[in-house]
């Protein structure tokens, strides 16, 4: 059986892995981007503004993976949303809708005890790699 590869994607466009974790793996087609915060890049901390800035900030640095990967938004196909509060969800789904706004990835939301950093929202998503073609 010959060797499936694995790829790190990288870029100094999202923030840094704040653990041993990288910010995405490609394996074959499929890219698994790790869940993004609403950090800035450079300065490594959380922006300003409340959980719809983070959420637009998350998915910013999300939307500059998917680029070093060759990608897009339109390329994601599932994404776990982790909320501080699930009272924001309708705060968070107003933002997401700008970044996806057409054939809508899958998608969980969840609350959690606690992000890091003090995070609002945290946004993970799995990614196909390569042009897509919809079903008619």
């Amino acid at each position: 059986m010959a060797a499936v590869i694995r790829r790190i994607i990288s870029t100094v466009k999202a923030p840094a892995a704040i653990g041993p974790y990288s910010q995405a793996v490609v394996v074959d087609r499929t890219m698994y981007i790790s869940g993004q915060l609403g950090m800035d890049p450079a300065s490594g901390q959380l922006v300003e503004g409340g959980v719809q800035a983070q959420t637009r900030q998350a998915l910013v640095n999300m939307g500059e993976i998917l680029k070093a990967a060759g990608c897009s938004y339109e390329n994601v196909v599932k994404t776990t949303v982790l909320l501080a509060n699930m009272n924001d969800f309708v705060n968070v789904n107003d933002v997401y809708k700008q970044f996806f706004s057409t054939n809508f990835p899958a998608r969980a939301a969840y609350q959690v005890a606690a992000l890091p950093r003090g995070g609002l929202v945290e946004i993970e998503a799995v990614a196909v790699l390569g042009p897509l073609s919809d079903a008619s």
